[in-house]
């Protein structure tokens, strides 16, 4: 197999992420030394072949037309209303104001499908109630990265797109899985905020009157109806995820555009700029990630690895999902999730199959790791979000994340050892 070159390569793209290079350099560059010194094959056009196979999935066009929609809602009033919504029902509980921020984070995910934009659409309005209040800066900035996570379970998701997109499950069935953990996951947060609350000697707010709690919902109506459309589409029969995503951009428009008016016609350049950037990152990472995993399944090295890994625990569906939440947090902590995400499912594809896994269970497992990985040190991507928005240094951002790691880590036991929180809901759809 070539041991010294595999280390070399493995040196390379180390020195390349170190050196400040986006990581999809590093993919690219890995995947030509494998194809070269590796493999001993000679043929480049090979290796743009897998680059473009890897984004010529149809269902990939869901994801700039849901980033785009996100887009939209972070820039309008849905934030706001969503956070008005849920504060005026639960801000007089004991940690109300942390409840309310870790709910509006799981309500807006519910709207842009992504764990950054509900950072920046959540964390600049939450934080300073938050600090005004009497939580320390770390709990409040850790609770926000982390709720934020919710976003990529709740639908629509991107992670579980291009888990969908890999795997061949069904994206439908993936974005119905995903709300009851989702849910779980709000809930043992919320007893967490309620518990820091109690220590913290922090009381709680005054109760709102049904009046305000029936203007908050009044003004939240048509940003819940969202999730409503989106999901009651797909849960329906009535569209597919695709065609869901451009529903989703026409009901944002047709929202923030026409009715509320907080997104101009003249700023939708600006909007369609920032998405198409966020795209083309994404779709690239997806086209080296696909080259990558090619050329290291051609050389044999996963077999390799995992080889005698899945020989000795066999069939057993608890430890392949063990397993494969392992490989994928540890991936997470290091590399973009989307990345691990493309290299790892492939790799997983026959143990999977072996101990009769149901593929849509296994895609909410893995982007619970996605979007643990997403708020983990050392290079979790909403750590460096936090640090632009809220302009802290990392050890700062960092500092109050363990309690909500364990509490997400937690989760994924459950979810390990109860598929049926998953596989619930898709079976009703069914």
């Amino acid at each position: 197999m070539g041991s010294p070159m595999i280390t070399i390569i493995v040196i390379s793209m180390i020195v390349l992420l170190l050196l400040g290079f986006p990581m999809m350099v590093p993919l690219l560059v890995a995947s030509l030394m494998f194809l070269f010194l590796v493999i001993d094959m000679n043929n480049v056009g090979l290796l743009m072949g897998q680059m473009i196979s890897g984004v010529q999935s149809w269902a990939l066009a869901a994801v700039p037309l849901f980033i785009f929609a996100a887009d939209l809602m972070t820039r309008g009033h849905t934030a706001n209303r969503l956070l008005d919504l849920v504060q005026s029902f639960v801000g007089h509980l004991r940690g109300g104001l942390p409840i309310t921020t870790a709910a509006s984070c799981t309500l807006f995910g519910a709207v842009s499908g992504s764990t950054q934009a509900t950072v920046v659409a959540m964390g600049g309005p939450m934080r300073p109630k938050l600090l005004e209040k009497g939580y320390s800066d770390s709990f409040s900035i850790a609770l926000i990265i982390n709720a934020s996570d919710i976003a990529l379970l709740i639908p629509p998701s991107i992670g579980m797109i291009i888990y969908g997109v890999v795997s061949g499950a069904s994206i439908g069935d993936l974005f119905i899985a995903g709300i009851l953990p989702g849910l779980l996951i709000l809930l043992m947060f919320s007893v967490y905020c309620w518990y820091a609350s109690i220590r913290m000697g922090i009381a709680p707010e005054e109760r709102a009157t049904w009046i305000m709690r029936g203007r908050a919902l009044k003004k939240a109506l048509l940003p819940l109806g969202f999730p409503l459309v989106v999901v009651g589409g797909i849960y329906g029969g009535i569209f597919s995820p695709t065609e869901a995503a451009a529903i989703a951009v026409l009901y944002a428009f047709v929202l923030e555009v026409v009715i509320l008016r907080a997104v101009k016609v003249s700023e939708l350049w600006d909007v369609a700029l920032s998405t198409g950037l966020i795209t083309a990152v994404v779709f690239i990472l997806v086209a080296a990630g696909n080259a990558f995993t090619y050329t290291i399944s051609f050389a044999g090295i996963p077999q390799a690895i995992l080889g005698p890994v899945i020989e000795t625990i066999g069939d057993s569906q608890t430890l392949v999902l063990a397993l494969i939440a392992v490989s994928f947090f540890i991936g997470c902590m290091f590399v973009d999730p989307i990345v691990v995400i493309l290299i790892l499912t492939p790799l997983f594809k026959p143990a999977v199959a072996a101990a009769g896994l149901d593929p849509v269970h296994v895609g909410v497992i893995v982007t619970l790791q996605a979007a643990i990985g997403s708020a983990t040190p050392p290079f979790g991507c909403d750590i460096f979000t936090a640090m632009a928005i809220f302009r802290r240094p990392y050890f700062d951002v960092i500092r109050g994340t363990l309690p909500f790691i364990l509490i997400l880590l937690a989760a994924t036991v459950v979810l390990i050892m109860f598929p049926a929180i998953s596989l619930w809901l898709p079976s009703l759809a069914a």
